[in-house]
């Protein structure tokens, strides 16, 4: 993965209001968030092809205690990415990236082992 300068990634609920310090703002996720236009989205950027594979959201169901398989299963669609993540990266240019999701769980969702993924693979190069 190629990243040539410090990236300051947030993970941010989509239906959040947009704000000035969001940077490059992103949906990862796979389907349209109910209820929400696209202008009230203001999203840079739809990344459906970074969200979880559709058998692999079916599976997890937001269920905190398979969580830990979610994530190792993600990790691993995630390592046959990385091109889409280096464009992704690549066009956050102001150093701001906002990774927008749909799911209630603040803490046990695909963005949160996005962010991850990419700030280990960063740490890599």
């Amino acid at each position: 993965m190629d990243c040539e300068f410090v990236m300051q990634i947030q993970i941010k609920r989509v239906y959040d209001a947009p704000s000035t310090t969001d940077g490059h703002r992103v949906l990862v996720d796979r389907l349209w968030p109910r209820g929400l236009t696209k202008k009230d989205a203001a999203i840079d950027v739809w990344a459906k092809e970074l969200a979880p594979s559709a058998e692999l959201r079916k599976w997890f169901a937001h269920k905190d205690e398979r969580f830990g398989e979610f994530t190792r299963r993600y990790d691993l669609e995630l390592d046959s990415l990385t091109a889409e993540i280096d464009k992704l990266l690549s066009s956050a240019r102001s150093g701001k990236l906002s990774l927008l999701y749909g799911a209630r769980n603040t803490t046990s969702n695909h963005a949160v082992v996005l962010r991850d993924w990419i700030e280990r693979h960063s740490k890599d190069n």
